[in-house]
């Protein structure tokens, strides 16, 4: 390994990447993705597709989650800094309902892995942030879901800026909150069984 330093978080499964960055007075250079680096580090998957989004200070996106066809997602910022979440939806995790975030920005350089069964989502703190990512499935239009960004029973830290409102989605603003996320899926597996 060597190129890539990993730090595992509180939450396990998810994982903060700071890649080696060889720089002069030229600029710098660096590997975002190397297959094998990433999985003698424990993610051996396979990206299937890469997103890129464009987003001005106090955008806030998320906390999203495909239903039937999760995800795995690698993060990062190319322009700009975020404040990036994942919230824990595993069905019996001991940290089921808790939320990790890290700053990511252009100039930290750090990445963010993201396995299945997370909701996702992030706060814009410069004036334009540009957000890479890569996911293990293809996005199903169909298929999405979410928590409101500030469930009080997750109880996230956003770090808010100052006289910059939360600019969201139509979406987003109707997503229920971590209570409603358990009873519905109580009463499906309810229903399946």
């Amino acid at each position: 390994m060597g190129k890539i330093t990993v730090e595992t978080c509180e939450i396990e499964g998810l994982k903060v990447i700071t890649p080696q960055v060889f720089g002069d007075s030229r600029g710098y250079f660096m590997e975002t993705y190397n297959y094998q680096d990433f999985a003698e580090a424990g993610i051996d998957l396979t990206f299937v597709q890469d997103n890129q989004s464009c987003s001005t200070k106090g955008v806030l996106r998320g906390l999203h989650f495909q239903i039937h066809y999760p995800q795995d997602k690698l993060v990062r910022v190319v322009r700009g800094e975020v404040f990036d979440v994942a919230v824990d939806l595993r069905p019996g995790s001991k940290t089921f309902g808790k939320w990790f975030g890290v700053r990511l920005s252009a100039e930290n350089k750090k990445q963010f892995f993201i396995p299945k069964n997370f909701a996702h989502g992030f706060y814009v703190l410069s004036d334009v942030a540009e957000f890479c990512y890569k996911c293990t499935d293809f996005y199903h239009p169909n298929d999405e879901g979410g928590l409101l960004w500030n469930d009080p029973e997750i109880g996230i830290d956003w770090p808010l800026l100052a006289d910059v409102p939360v600019n969201l989605s139509e979406k987003d603003t109707k997503w229920g909150g971590i209570r409603e996320y358990a009873a519905r899926n109580r009463s499906e597996a309810s229903d399946v069984n």
